[in-house]
């Protein structure tokens, strides 16, 4: 399974691509980060997430796209801006019809490292020695999109069993909701 990780953000949004299964080390395909002006038109920085996720989604073929879901920051603002990136990532695997996976920050860091109140040092090391790394991906957000797919491999295909099931266990047997 390949999978696009997204961490999202205007002025800097993350991407990673690894391919993997549960159980099995994980593999990097790409890296890397879209960055904006902070001094650009809303719109034209909106475009830009679009035209780069919408490429790296052309070229690299994710079977799935997980992204970081949005949680309360004490800076409306950045929560904002967040929040609208997310949403760009969103919309761009909608309109190729892929799945999306939301992953909460402590969901990532436990998935990847065992802990859900890892540091960012502590999930960019176990990045590093999970995808067989030299050095760390940089910036950070690169490393968090990374995380964001591993997450998303190892604990993607049981969310969707998961999901799967309670949805089957609310039908009847002759297909009528319960």
């Amino acid at each position: 399974m390949r999978v696009l990780g997204v961490d999202p953000g205007l002025t800097r949004c993350g991407l990673g691509v690894v391919d993997g299964s549960p159980g099995r080390p994980p593999s990097l395909v790409a890296a890397g980060v879209v960055r904006t002006q902070a001094g650009d038109d809303l719109a034209v920085r909106l475009l830009a997430l679009e035209a780069e996720i919408s490429r790296w989604l052309a070229e690299h073929r994710p079977d799935t796209v997980a992204v970081e879901r949005v949680f309360s920051q004490h800076n409306v603002r950045t929560v904002m801006g967040t929040a609208q990136a997310s949403a760009v990532a969103v919309l761009c695997a909608g309109r190729l019809g892929l799945p999306v996976a939301l992953h909460t920050p402590s969901e990532v860091k436990a998935a990847v490292t065992g802990s859900g109140r890892a540091d960012k040092a502590q999930v960019t090391t176990m990045v590093m020695r999970l995808l067989r790394l030299a050095d760390p991906p940089r910036p950070a957000d690169t490393a968090d999109a990374l995380a964001l797919a591993i997450c998303q491999l190892w604990r993607g295909g049981t969310q969707s069993r998961l999901a799967a099931a309670a949805t089957a266990a609310r039908y009847t047997q002759s297909g009528e909701l319960r």
